[in-house]
């Protein structure tokens, strides 16, 4: 029976601590400190406990939040990583550097040779690769060892094109604006089409003649802006019989579709003028007929 009753001496407080049950607890406490001394066996219990309840437990507190960063930074990287290689397979197989352009969405960027660069270069309407960089300047930096590199990235206004050295400095900066972008992946190679056949055209096609007589009443920047590159319907051959404007526009340009005979064959060049522009030369050409030409014989008068 244990006794409740407060020990009057001290002869009563040893014969109580040092009686069976004290010693037992003390025997038992420092086995169980030795053991864990030996065996961690206390951490181990409790990591089991924290491993099986991990799943139920919130992910709060700073090292959840140091992994989450973690998780989030490599997967972002490898994202990086991954456009960027998909980019650079894409780019090996432009022509052009409107397609290059094509591949890219704003903001981002890619690495070209030097090699690759002049390819592309050597593509481009002369009225471009005149605006972006003379040839003869070329050639002074393709002669220097210092050109290693060219970094071009996609803005919202066009491409700006970095020629690097080894130190990734600038040795030359230049930009193509959005215009002449839209212009570079034209094909010079007719499609094999007349006008009727494509829907855009319908009810607006003009007889070549009146289009470009029309053409000739505005100021030489506007015709620029109607037909920005005219070198390009020159250098496919042929005669221009008839020319049609399409009903829809697009990033403030308006497609026109040049019919050119050539032989026996009859085909379809397409090229984007300035909206505006061809707005003011289509109103110009209603105002002057009230029928577009549908046959290639008909003949219309020049503008009174």
């Amino acid at each position: 029976m244990t006794d409740w009753i407060e020990p009057n001496d001290w002869r009563q407080w040893m014969q109580r601590i040092f009686s069976l049950q004290p010693l037992l607890v003390i025997v038992l406490a420092g086995v169980l400190f030795v053991a864990e001394l030996r065996y961690d066996w206390v951490e181990r219990m409790l990591g089991s406990y924290l491993v099986s309840s991990n799943s139920q437990r919130p992910e709060s507190g700073a090292i959840w939040e140091k992994g989450k960063k973690a998780r989030t930074a490599r997967t972002t990287l490898e994202k990086i990583v991954t456009d960027r290689q998909s980019v650079q397979r894409e780019i090996s197989n432009v022509e052009n550097i409107g397609q290059l352009a094509d591949t890219l969405t704003p903001g981002q960027g890619v690495i070209l040779a030097p090699e690759q660069l002049r390819q592309l270069y050597l593509r481009l309407p002369e009225a471009v690769s005149q605006q972006i960089l003379p040839v003869f300047d070329l050639l002074k930096i393709s002669a220097n060892t210092r050109w290693r590199r060219t970094y071009i990235e996609r803005t919202d206004t066009g491409l700006e094109i970095y020629l690097l050295d080894s130190g990734n400095r600038v040795l030359h900066q230049a930009g193509i604006g959005t215009n002449d972008l839209s212009h570079l992946d034209e094909s010079l190679v007719p499609e094999p089409v007349r006008l009727e056949d494509l829907p855009r055209f319908q009810d607006r096609i003009y007889a070549a003649e009146q289009f470009f007589l029309s053409q000739e009443s505005f100021p030489e920047e506007v015709q620029r802006s109607i037909i920005p590159h005219p070198e390009r319907l020159l250098a496919a051959g042929g005669q221009i019989r008839r020319v049609g404007i399409a009903d829809e526009t697009g990033a403030g340009l308006i497609e026109l579709g040049f019919e050119i005979v050539s032989g026996t064959e009859t085909g379809v060049i397409r090229i984007k003028g300035g909206e505006w522009s061809v707005w003011r030369l289509r109103t110009l050409l209603e105002a002057k007929t009230t029928q577009p030409a549908t046959d290639l014989t008909k003949e219309i008068g020049a503008p009174q």
